[in-house]
Formats: structure tokens, sequence, C-alpha cells
């Protein structure tokens, strides 16, 4: 089974040991069934659902995380967006866009997320 950004969950003891989700990662100690309602649900049928593709989906997820003033989320989904096709400049183009619907605070907080982002990929 697929699982946030593409990592498969251990299954057993007896097979090898294999990387855990992102979602499993930061929060499976703690929440272990949102993390695997996160995998699961989430990333294995609402990210995989055929209305939209995955490009689109980065596109909506982005624009409703910098509307929602939502950074740490905002992080994560700019580098899957960068995967998903999305390029830098429709991602930028997307924040100012964004200021006006969204405000200038929330707009100028994803422009210094963006750029950690795309400094690192």
């Amino acid at each position: 089974m697929a699982t946030a950004q593409g990592q498969t969950p251990a299954t057993s003891d007896a097979a090898p040991a294999q990387q855990q989700s992102r979602a499993q990662q930061l929060m499976g100690a703690t929440a272990p069934k949102l993390a695997e309602l996160t995998d699961s649900v989430l990333y294995g049928d609402v990210w995989e659902r055929p209305g939209l593709s995955k490009r689109d989906r980065s596109l909506v997820t982005v624009t409703a995380l910098i509307a929602l003033n939502r950074p740490d989320q905002l992080r994560s989904h700019l580098a899957l967006a960068r995967q998903n096709g999305v390029t830098e400049e429709e991602l930028v183009e997307t924040i100012t866009h964004m200021a006006f619907y969204s405000g200038w605070p929330s707009a100028v907080s994803a422009v210094a997320i963006a750029k950690d982002v795309f400094q690192k990929n």
C-alpha cells in the first residue's frame, strides 16, 4: 500500500524493516491512528482519485495551506508539488495570487517558506 509521499509501512516483524512514512515519522508514536488515516485514506485514497491529477491536487492543497496560514504543512506540500510537476514559477504565482485573497501576511510567510524549500531542492 502506498503511503504519505510514496513510502511503504512495515508489514510484520518477519519482513525486512521498511522505512516509515512521513506521517508515521511525524506523529505515529503519539497519534498512530491519525498517521494510519493519513497514509491509508488521505494519501492512499483521496490523493489517488482520478478526478484530479496529483499536480492539480498539489496546487489546490498549496493554495488552501496559504489561505489557512499553515506553514508546517505548506513546507512539505511545496516540496510535494515540485515532485508532482508544479514549477517554482507556478508556485510563486500562486502565492502572489493568494496575497489578494488570503492576506498579505500569509503570502509573505509563504514566500519565505518557498524560498527555503526551493533552495533545498
